[in-house]
């Protein structure tokens, strides 16, 4: 497996959070990559935890969340994704199968604010 065509792309510039999800810089173009994983630098402050979403669109006006399934005796659940993270956490997620034209990603903080701080870039690929 070899990617191509590799590419960065700043999302949210390290900045404290807010108790509703704010959208970061949507990703343009993004039926060039069928990859994708989210580069996290984040400080939890005071914050009981911080929740970032991941929605596509065709469009650019009608944004649909990322799904995540789970098996279990037989039976897939399936529930939007949320990347839930509860301490200091610097790194990058699983990647993501992408087929979408534009990526939004939000993030919230839940409690109190203070200290908290979070920046986000996608590394966006195509295998």
């Amino acid at each position: 497996m070899e990617f191509t065509n590799i590419k960065l792309e700043p999302v949210r510039s390290a900045s404290i959070l807010t108790n509703a999800y704010v959208a970061g810089t949507v990703i343009e173009n993004a039926e060039k990559y069928n990859v994708m994983s989210l580069l996290i630098d984040f400080t939890k402050g005071s914050l009981t935890d911080c929740q970032i979403k991941v929605e596509g669109s065709m469009d650019g006006t009608n944004y649909y969340q990322l799904l995540s399934d789970s098996i279990s005796a037989g039976v897939n659940s399936v529930a939007g994704l949320v990347y839930k993270l509860t301490d200091n956490t610097a790194g990058s997620t699983t990647p993501l199968t992408i087929n979408v034209k534009k990526i939004k990603i939000s993030a919230i903080g839940t409690g109190t604010v203070t200290g908290s701080s979070l920046a986000i870039s996608a590394i966006m690929g195509r295998i």
